[in-house]
């Protein structure tokens, strides 16, 4: 966008150019990113940051700038659509007719207002300067006008003006209060099996911001290792996971530059574990990763089956995120495979593998947390894209086992659509399997439901809602 916006002047005043927040103007250009390319928050903000620390220098642009910068963006996004809901209450036309850059600079204007501790006048100002940067003087205007009603009222006075009562509409209350499309909180009350309490909290802990965990790849590193960094603590079910508190930075750890450690989900870990520990009949020579991309659980996996002296193929459909796999994987004490394949359409023969994990692409309604936009993004309508493919990536995976063998089915979204109906659908066409209870193989791990699979969730365990279903082919 443009440093010199169209603005009015008044003849005989020289225009005074407003005066630049690196901060608000780099979050501006996130959140436009985020709307204009469907970019990812988590993947334009550090690059973002790194720009803004070579053009402003590093006593300019301070820990507590990118720490603000990251706030805005994130809590911009998450709360979204309780925003737009107080936004709208104060306009004089639906917000569709509201150009997106201006929508934009009111909502991190509203965050600033409902979300943070920063001043009613100091978050009105710096807005307004910000849309005199990068709106102009006119809608400068409007966003003034906007801004003023919004600081009104406090949050919870404006959740009494926009949500419906819960009496009335228990959905569109909850959508309004905690900032979820109605639709993902009546998919997530579902999967939870009712009650208020649980979809509460669970939609309060999806708009909280995630703590950093990492993995000691075994072999490589250890979680002692990663202790001794000062932000270390240890993780609370995964014995390879250790948690960095608020402002720990992934990248300044010698571990996971030096990929001997890596930045993955206790979740995420504790399915790896899970398939490592399942018991299978006969030899445990050969595992398969076949959805392997970014990498996360394909280098845990390497690792474990180096221990055992077994081997990984990691199979990864996009050429570009099976160089991400190959990237995390490189060191691994013990043999292992990357290929690009689509694994639908396998090329290795059926029955070659001891282990196989089905890690299928999903919506991503148990990452929330992590990629706050994407609830946003997602529509009912895109469970019909996913199925198919989860049910055939499933069937690729009981095909490539061996009898006697454990398939893990792998998703990190608890839609019931995503989860449960795909192994059902899938193994009634495999009458020779058995689903394996999966939680004694997530020993210490509370709250893991009924069986025999099992769905972690943010708000009982601190992770992504990574479901897991653990599958023994038996003939």
């Amino acid at each position: 966008m443009s440093d010199q916006p169209h603005r009015s002047r008044k003849p005989g005043k020289p225009y005074r150019r407003p005066q630049k927040d690196p901060v608000r103007l780099l979050a501006f250009e996130a959140l436009r990113a985020v709307d204009e390319r469907d970019a990812y928050a988590n993947l334009v903000l550090p690059p973002l940051l790194r720009k803004a620390r070579e053009k402003e220098g590093p006593d300019k642009f301070d820990g507590r700038d990118a720490a603000l910068a990251t706030e805005l963006v994130y809590g911009t996004l998450r709360r979204q659509g309780t925003y737009d809901a107080v936004i709208s209450a104060c306009v004089d036309r639906p917000l569709r007719e509201v150009d997106p850059p201006v929508l934009d600079v009111l909502s991190l204007g509203v965050h600033q207002l409902l979300g943070t501790r920063i001043p009613t006048h100091a978050a009105v100002s710096a807005t307004v300067d910000l849309a005199r940067v990068v709106l102009g003087d006119g809608r400068a205007k409007f966003v003034n006008a906007v801004l003023r009603k919004v600081a009104a009222h406090d949050l919870d006075e404006w959740i009494e003006r926009v949500a419906p009562p819960y009496e009335d509409d228990p959905e569109d209350h909850l959508a309004v209060v905690h900032s979820h499309p109605r639709w993902v909180v009546s998919a997530l009350w579902d999967s939870l099996g009712g009650g208020r309490v649980g979809i509460e909290d669970l939609l309060a802990a999806d708009n909280e911001r995630p703590e950093v965990t990492l993995v000691a790849r075994p072999g490589r590193a250890t979680t002692e290792e990663l202790l001794r960094e000062e932000a270390a603590v240890a993780g609370r079910w995964s014995p390879y996971a250790v948690r960095l508190s608020e402002g720990g930075e992934p990248g300044a750890v010698d571990a996971v530059r030096e990929g001997r450690a890596g930045v993955q989900d206790e979740g995420s870990q504790l399915v790896a574990l899970a398939l490592a520990a399942a018991p299978v009949d006969g030899s445990d020579a050969l595992w398969l990763d076949g959805c392997a991309g970014p990498g996360g659980k394909a280098a845990l996996l390497a690792a474990l089956a180096a221990e055992r002296g077994a081997a990984l193929l990691a199979s990864e459909k996009q050429p570009h995120r099976a160089g991400l796999v190959a990237k995390a994987l490189a060191g691994n004490p013990g043999p292992y495979q990357v290929i690009a394949a689509d694994g639908t359409r396998p090329p290795w023969r059926p029955g070659s593998f001891d282990r196989v994990l089905m890690d299928v692409p999903c919506t991503g309604l148990g990452a929330l947390r992590r990629r706050p936009e994407a609830r946003w993004r997602r529509r009912p309508e895109d469970l019909d894209g996913f199925g198919p493919l989860q049910r055939g990536l499933l069937r690729t995976a009981l095909d490539s086992v061996r009898v006697g063998g454990v398939v893990g089915y792998a998703t990190c979204s608890p839609h019931l659509a995503e989860t449960r109906a795909v192994v059902s659908d899938v193994l009634k066409q495999y009458p020779e399997t058995e689903l394996i209870d999966a939680r004694p193989l997530l020993p210490g791990v509370p709250a893991l439901g009924d069986g025999p699979d099992v769905q972690l969730w943010p708000h009982l365990h601190g992770t992504d809602a990574m479901y897991l279903a653990l599958i023994r082919k038996t003939g």
